[in-house]
């Protein structure tokens, strides 16, 4: 028993460890404070070369000698209409009632997205206008590797749906030939056409390239490890769009002294269990507050199924106190987090303050895991900083948008010599002809 409890505050100090907390650091230190953990991408990138060339080249016969390599799998590419009639009738019932409670919220959010077009007039005779055409073939990627996220498919697949993308597949792995019926069930709800037991690089190359059986498609979707993320930058070179730049799923809370210890760190364990490259860091004013934060994620750490994983995490994890809110504003925008949770007693009026975060949470009763699963709005979000410059997935992710002008013969005179000018300027004597012919005619 001694040796037990020994064992047990022996874990609590480690943990103790981990999450360090920084009081009142100086401008030029935050930088380096908010680094994410490094992933060396490029010490697997001639690997994955390898392999996307061993698709482009051998199709099929390629991609089922790495699902047979990695997933233990060399059978039947495309799931078949009775796997998934299988899935549908087994699929526990209370599971498929709240995949059905999710997707009529994300569908509801994401519905308004659609834009109808709209004719602007800029000047008399020359009307202007913009159209949204869903992307006709698209590819969603769903990782399979310690969890089944059927979420995901929600997520991808209902934006996709509802622009109205002419084939949508599916591509997830199948361990020893298995997939999850809730990840066939939710494929099936959500309207995709094919699905595919394809996992890893071969995946993305499958849905990039084109084989005998995937169909070649325009856009790639989807989180994965370090082995997909790179594959998906090496393929976007020239062959296929993606949606965005993504790593591994990091969470900063800023939180004052209205906030729940307990909810706190409820939110950081969230996603430090991801995986043990997520990171997540905690923003106070408070120097109580961060200690009590601590103190509940040692005691919730011991009794997580997936602590070990997110003992990782927490080692590349740190909570910062600030005590100037204008400096903690600065801290977060400047760190731009995938998920942003405002625990703070004016959480709306800071809001409108954020500029840089994937999606932002308010309240002490906003779990950022509501975002992930039923609340309505998109998990797929932009990290490592990239939502300085990225969105999440959306129906605009979805769809192209084409614009439209119509001129009248009134319209062509009214604006005839702006582009003459602007056209002589820049020595494009075809350009201004383009006009003048039809004027003189």
């Amino acid at each position: 028993m001694f040796f037990l409890q020994n064992l047990y505050f022996c874990s609590l100090q480690n943990v103790s460890a981990m999450l360090t907390i920084i009081q009142n650091p100086i401008r030029k230190q935050w930088e380096s404070l908010l680094q994410r953990p490094t992933v060396q991408y490029s010490d697997i990138v001639s690997k994955v070369e390898s392999i996307l060339d061993e698709i482009r080249e051998n199709g099929d016969k390629a991609v089922r000698e790495f699902n047979q390599k990695f997933d233990n799998y060399g059978g039947d590419l495309q799931v078949s209409n009775s796997e998934i009639e299988k899935a549908i009738k087994s699929i526990d019932k209370k599971l498929r009632k709240a995949i059905e409670q999710a997707y009529s919220n994300i569908y509801k959010f994401h519905e308004k997205q659609l834009e109808k077009p709209k004719k602007v007039q800029t000047m008399e005779g020359v009307t202007c206008w913009r159209k949204s055409v869903g992307i006709e073939k698209v590819g969603l990627y769903i990782p399979g590797g310690t969890a089944p996220l059927f979420s995901t498919v929600l997520m991808l697949g209902i934006p996709a749906q509802i622009a109205a993308c002419k084939e949508v597949i599916l591509c997830t792995p199948a361990k020893n030939g298995e997939i999850h019926p809730a990840i066939l069930f939710t494929a099936w709800k959500v309207g995709v056409h094919k699905i595919f037991k394809i996992g890893g690089v071969q995946a993305i190359g499958a849905m990039a390239f084109g084989t005998e059986s995937v169909p070649k498609v325009y856009k790639i979707f989807g989180p994965g490890n370090q082995w997909v993320t790179t594959a998906k930058q090496l393929v976007s070179r020239e062959y296929v769009a993606i949606d965005m730049p993504a790593g591994p799923s990091e969470v900063m809370v800023w939180a004052d002294e209205t906030a729940r210890p307990a909810f706190v760190a409820a939110d950081l364990l969230s996603q430090a269990e991801h995986g043990t490259d997520s990171q997540v860091i905690l923003v106070t004013n408070s120097l109580k507050m961060a200690e009590k934060v601590k103190q509940e994620v040692q005691k919730q750490l011991t009794s997580l199924p997936r602590n070990e994983i997110a003992q990782k995490a927490l080692a590349q994890s740190k909570i910062i106190v600030v005590e100037k809110p204008n400096d903690a504003l600065d801290l977060v925008n400047l760190y731009a987090p995938e998920h942003l949770i405002l625990a703070l007693k004016n959480a709306e009026k800071v809001a409108d303050k954020i500029i840089n975060a994937g999606s932002v949470f308010l309240g002490n009763y906003t779990p950022e895991s509501a975002g992930d699963y039923a609340s309505g709005t998109n998990h797929t979000l932009p990290t490592n900083s990239f939502a300085r410059a990225y969105s999440g997935v959306s129906v605009d992710s979805f769809v192209r948008k084409i614009t439209f002008q119509k001129i009248s013969k009134k319209g062509l005179q009214n604006i005839s010599q702006t582009i003459s000018i602007m056209a002589e300027n820049e020595q494009l004597e075809a350009h201004k002809r383009a006009v003048t012919i039809r004027l003189n005619q």
